[in-house]
């Protein structure tokens, strides 16, 4: 079964990788990885630990800090793409070893799964990241990161939103790919920009948005969420052996970057 690349940023428990990587295998990244819907996906550490194999990337340059806790935008649809993109800054904030981030984020993401009316679930998990991140103890902040968003995903289900619980992990797919591809294009190469091959990936969630109900797919933010991923597809989607240029990098990085921010972005009517 191929392996669809996911920055979801969803998974995060980064090992260290000392020796740089003259190529990198898709194909052989290592095992932790989730199932979704038969689609075999490697955790977010994987991408990054084969990124840092290339040289260590400046995580800082990439980050879309926050001047204050997120407040929930829009309905419940529009929201929980806000959480997803909120969790992703996360894992970047870690990356870049932003310990006064990732307190602000802890408090965003309770604010936000409150919106919900799942913050039962996610006060634990906000109360360890930020203590974790005034101890900077890294791998303890990916862990709980990790956990709160699978504790969102959980109540979710629990409160029959599985849609909204995919949504949010869409939203941090789509932060997590706009980081991804400004790292890879500010040093372009071949094997970076292959971590981008995701079409098995792009097919699960265009299946997800299609079948999602009309309340929540004819959601303005929705709908533009759905158009950018059939704009992402072709240009992930190459055939085996072909490589996705330098070009297609920037499309992917512009696309994804007007999704985050019409994502944090309250409507205008």
């Amino acid at each position: 079964m191929k392996k669809a690349t996911l920055l979801a940023l969803a998974a995060l428990s980064s090992p260290v990788f000392a020796e740089p990587a003259a190529h990198i295998d898709v194909g052989n990244l290592p095992t932790q990885t989730k199932m979704m819907d038969k689609v075999v996906v490697p955790v977010p550490s994987e991408i990054f630990a084969v990124l840092d194999k290339l040289g260590k990337p400046n995580w800082t340059a990439v980050q879309h800090k926050m001047s204050a806790v997120a407040q929930p935008i829009g309905d419940q649809p529009q929201i929980a793409l806000q959480l997803g993109t909120v969790i992703a800054e996360g894992f970047i904030a870690v990356e870049a070893e932003d310990a006064n981030e990732v307190k602000q984020i802890g408090k965003s993401v309770l604010n936000l799964t409150k919106a919900l009316g799942v913050e039962k679930k996610a006060q634990v998990r906000a109360k360890a990241i930020t203590d974790a991140a005034e101890a900077k103890d890294w791998p303890a902040v990916r862990k709980q990161l990790d956990k709160a968003l699978d504790d969102v995903r959980e109540a979710m289900v629990e409160l029959n939103s599985e849609a909204l619980s995919q949504l949010v992990s869409l939203g941090g797919w789509l932060r997590g790919t706009e980081a991804l591809t400004a790292v890879v294009e500010k040093n372009y190469t071949k094997d970076g920009a292959e971590l981008l091959h995701q079409p098995i990936l792009l097919d699960y969630f265009e299946r997800r948005l299609t079948d999602m109900k009309p309340k929540l797919k004819l959601n303005p933010v929705v709908i533009k969420v759905q158009k950018g991923v059939l704009e992402i597809r072709p240009l992930m989607g190459l055939p085996d052996g072909s490589d996705i240029s330098e070009k297609s990098v920037k499309e992917i990085n512009a696309i994804t970057a007007g999704l985050t921010t019409a994502i944090n972005t309250k409507a205008q009517h």
